[in-house]
C-alpha cells in the first residue's frame, strides 16, 4: 500500500454497527467482459443441453437482467410508497434459470444456482477482506456491540464468498438485497433492518464506501454515518455531509 493510504478507526461510543459489503470490509474486482469467460460458460450450459454461442449467451443474459430489472422496477412503483424512487434488485438465479428455459432445458433451482456461481468465479479476478477486517469486527464483538450486514448483493454471490472470507460468524444479521427485491439507498431496505431488531438509530452507525447509496440511505433513516472512501468507491465520489470520512482507505485498525 502506499503512504497516501489512510487506516481507519471506527468510533466506539455506539452500539449497532451496520457495515456496507463490497469496497467497505471486501475488496474484489470483477470482470464479466472477457469472451473467454462467455465460451466457458457456453461450455457448461452446452453440458446440460442448452446450447448457445457466446455472442448469444452473453446477448441473452444481458437481456434478461435488462427486462426483469425494468418489470420489477415497475412493479415496485405500483407501490405508492414507492412513487419514482424504486430501486429493484432481481434475484439473479432466476435470469439463469431461464437461460435454460429459454433452450428448451428444464432446470431446478439447484442448477440455475450452480450455473450462477460457476458464473462468478469465472468473473472474479480476486475476493479479498481489507486488511484488518476480521480483527476489527472481532474486537466490536468482544466489546459486546451488535454488529449487522446490509449490502446490496446477490445472496448466491455474497453468502458463499463472506463464507470463504471466513467473516459471516461476526454478523449478528446479514441482510442481502436480493432476497428483498430493492436495495440501497432505498430507505425500505434499511428500515427492514432496524424494524427487525428494533434498533435505536441513535445508537446506530452506517459503515459504507458509496455517498449515495451507503450514506444518503442510512441518513434517510436517521442513522449516524462512516464513509471510507476505498478503491471501488464510485469515482469521483465524495460524502461530505458523513459524520466521519476517511479517504484513501486502506485498512482497518483497533483502536
Amino acid at each position: 500500500m502506499g503512504e497516501h493510504l489512510q487506516k481507519a478507526i471506527l468510533p466506539k461510543h455506539y452500539e449497532n454497527y451496520v457495515f456496507d459489503l463490497y469496497g467497505t470490509l471486501v475488496d474484489i474486482h470483477t470482470d464479466e467482459e472477457p469472451r473467454e469467460l462467455w465460451e466457458k460458460l457456453v461450455l457448461f450450459f452446452g453440458y446440460y443441453g442448452a446450447h448457445y454461442t457466446p455472442e448469444e449467451l452473453k446477448q441473452s443474459y444481458g437481456k434478461l437482467v435488462q427486462q426483469s430489472e425494468t418489470a420489477l422496477k415497475r412493479t415496485l412503483e405500483e407501490d405508492p410508497h414507492y412513487a419514482h424512487e424504486a430501486s429493484p434488485e432481481i434475484e439473479i438465479a432466476d435470469v439463469f434459470q431461464q437461460l435454460f428455459t429459454n433452450k428448451g432445458v428444464d432446470a431446478d433451482r439447484t442448477l440455475a444456482v450452480h450455473t450462477g456461481q460457476f458464473f462468478r468465479v469465472l468473473a472474479t479476478e480476486y475476493v479479498r477482506v481489507y486488511p484488518g477486517t476480521a480483527q476489527m469486527l472481532s474486537q466490536l464483538k468482544e466489546n459486546g456491540k451488535k454488529v449487522y450486514l446490509l449490502s446490496n448483493a446477490q445472496r448466491i454471490f455474497t453468502a458463499y464468498e463472506m463464507n470463504v472470507l471466513g467473516i459471516s460468524q461476526y454478523f449478528d444479521d446479514i441482510l442481502i438485497s436480493s432476497d428483498f427485491q430493492t436495495k440501497k439507498p432505498d430507505e425500505r431496505f434499511f428500515r427492514i433492518l432496524l424494524d427487525r431488531h428494533q434498533i435505536d438509530v441513535e445508537q446506530s452507525i452506517y459503515v459504507g464506501n458509496d455517498s449515495r447509496c451507503d450514506v444518503g440511505g442510512a441518513k434517510q433513516v436517521g442513522m449516524h454515518t462512516f464513509y471510507v472512501n476505498s478503491n471501488i468507491s464510485p469515482e469521483n465520489d465524495s460524502a461530505e455531509d458523513a459524520d466521519y470520512i476517511v479517504n484513501n482507505f486502506s485498512k482497518w485498525e483497533i483502536n
